[in-house]
């Protein structure tokens, strides 16, 4: 079965669409990003370490734990920082799924990616098909705001210009969040597969229905 790369944007519901791939493929395995990183920032010592020197050793509290609101913040603001931040989890993150993948593209079973940064990371390339999770501007600006007040609200404190509060001050920092990742429009041209998720789940599974067939036929 191929390796399949699953991305995005921020909010446009990559996520959902596993989870529908996963009801349709139970034997599948699914490689998750972001879980990798939650993973690496609470349990992987250097990882830890290298977080502490880059951005505080306030960064985590006095029990360990990372206070992710406050990186979200500082990442979101500062391109150079963000960058700090990618070269520590990115590169573990890759040799932890591209190992998977190559143990996996001699299996029966699908093998899935849900990699948010897969373009930007170069990570197509281990993929034999990349699916793009997409859908409209005013969709995903929704979608984000419904999800992230706690992390705007974190994001807004840090912000110099005080005195811009409300909820034109939210849709300005989800705009940041967005703008922060290679626009949805060029990864749609660069994928074999784009899956629309403007109409909720029930739409969504039956794309991940389709692609599903199309990939048990492929040679």
């Amino acid at each position: 079965m191929p390796a399949i790369g699953i991305t995005g944007g921020v909010s446009t519901g990559k996520t959902t669409f596993c989870n529908c791939l996963q009801e349709l493929v139970p034997g599948a395995k699914f490689f998750n990003a972001d879980r990798s990183a939650r993973e690496l920032a609470d349990g992987d010592p250097e990882v830890q370490e290298a977080i502490r020197q880059a951005f505080g050793p306030d960064i985590y509290s006095a029990d360990g734990h990372l206070n992710r609101a406050q990186l979200r913040a500082i990442v979101f603001q500062d391109a150079v920082q963000k960058g700090v931040l990618e070269q520590i989890l990115h590169p573990r993150i890759r040799r932890q799924w591209s190992a998977e993948a190559r143990t996996y593209r001699s299996s029966s079973d699908f093998f899935f990616a849900d990699i948010p940064l897969l373009y930007e990371t170069g990570g197509e390339t281990l993929c034999d098909f990349v699916v793009v999770v997409a859908c409209s501007p005013e969709i995903q600006r929704q979608r984000l705001l419904g999800r992230s007040r706690s992390n705007v609200a974190q994001l807004s404190k840090l912000r110099s210009k005080q005195q811009q509060v409300g909820n034109l001050l939210h849709q300005s920092l989800a705009d940041e969040m967005i703008r922060s990742q290679m626009p949805l429009s060029d990864k749609i041209t660069r994928a074999h597969h784009v899956v629309w998720n403007n109409d909720g789940q029930a739409i969504l599974a039956t794309q991940a229905r389709a692609l599903a067939a199309l990939w048990r036929r492929e040679p």
